[in-house]
């Protein structure tokens, strides 16, 4: 078996944006493996709901990503209740869509501080720390977006480009640390992501969220003697 799930047993696991969408359907799976999780979101209420339905032991702590005191508690809270990070699924996000003319200067400064910066504190701190342990994985959850130019997409994929780029150099750099870094791109996923956006594909084409998930465990649970550093994972149909 190429992917062995069993290793993923006892292994701890830090998510952020977990209570909705892929973090949420990655957060549900890792703890029906067996994994321990550091579950971080904006929504304190909905982080309780999520952990009192997981099997494994789950610390739930409020987190902004766009604030870096707030990403620093939470490697430190799960550093008390875990004794370490073994893993780190970066799944914060958000997107606003519309021209290149009518974009507002607020909501692209928001895509950048969420997906680029938030991305950027989150993995530094994290890395520091798995780097004492010699020996830690990053996943970050990018977009087709970030590879693919699309019309109405370009704060969204501004933040993406660059979170590519910034993956690329992490892999580089951090992987002579021990720890190593993948870049997940997924196109039109099926989350709450397009709840509020008009004029959105058809979400029964899209890629459904669980698949996504069962794509971040495999990669998380990789045999020894190669690296993943980046996928693509589309809908059946293409960009849609």
């Amino acid at each position: 078996m190429l992917f062995d799930y069993n290793t993923l047993k006892g292994k701890n696991v830090a998510i952020t944006g977990a209570t909705k969408g892929i973090g949420k359907a990655t957060a549900i799976l890792l703890s029906s493996i067996g994994a321990n999780l550091l579950i971080g979101s904006r929504n304190a209420e909905e982080l309780d709901k999520l952990s009192a339905t997981l099997q494994t032991k789950v610390i739930p702590q409020q987190l902004n990503v766009e604030d870096e005191r707030s990403i620093i508690n939470f490697l430190n809270k799960g550093i008390e209740k875990l004794g370490k990070i073994d893993a780190l699924v970066n799944c914060a996000g958000y997107g606003s869509f519309s021209s290149f003319l009518e974009l507002p200067v607020e909501q692209f400064d928001r895509m950048i501080a969420v997906n680029l910066r938030g991305t950027f504190l989150t993995s530094q701190h994290f890395a520091k720390h798995m780097m004492k342990n010699k020996r830690g994985q990053i996943i970050n959850i990018n977009s087709i977006a970030g590879a693919a130019v699309l019309e109405g997409n370009a704060g969204y994929s501004a933040s993406k480009f660059g979170l590519l780029g910034l993956s690329r150099v992490m892999q580089l750099e951090l992987r002579k640390q021990g720890v190593f870094v993948t870049s997940i791109l997924p196109g039109s996923t099926n989350t709450p992501f397009w709840d509020d956006i008009e004029n959105h594909p058809e979400k029964s084409k899209m890629i459904p969220q669980e698949t996504v998930a069962k794509h971040i465990a495999a990669i998380l649970c990789q045999p020894d003697g190669a690296v993943i550093d980046e996928i693509t994972i589309m809908p059946p149909l293409g960009i849609l």
